[in-house]
């Protein structure tokens, strides 16, 4: 299980969500990020999941053509959000930037209606 201090409070979320502005709270860390193109989508995440290797933090990560769908909770921390999910939440968004990736504004093909 996760050390008690690494869980974060709503308040600590919601502080830390203020400075990622891609991400949302949905009892996880939900972004939805559209990429130029579907080799673009590909290529982010395989950087996703190069970054989720090296934290050994593994997020979910859905392929829809050139968006990506992650979601990020604790699974060791009963699907609480610690502060690891914050700073994997953060290496992804500087992932997005370099990929040209934007927060996708329309949800269309959304493998989960709560998106």
């Amino acid at each position: 299980m996760a050390p008690a201090d690494d869980v974060l409070t709503r308040t600590q979320i919601d502080a830390e969500l203020a400075t990622l502005p891609q991400w949302r709270y949905a009892g996880e860390l939900r972004c939805v990020l559209k990429c130029p193109t579907s080799a673009g989508a590909l290529e982010l995440f395989a950087a996703i999941g190069a970054l989720a290797q090296e934290a050994n933090h593994h997020p979910d990560v859905d392929w829809r053509y050139d968006t990506l769908f992650i979601a990020t909770s604790s699974h060791d921390a009963g699907g609480q959000i610690t502060a690891r999910d914050i700073t994997l939440a953060r290496a992804i968004s500087a992932a997005a930037v370099a990929a040209g990736a934007e927060a996708a504004t329309e949800t269309k093909n959304d493998p989960d209606p709560a998106f």
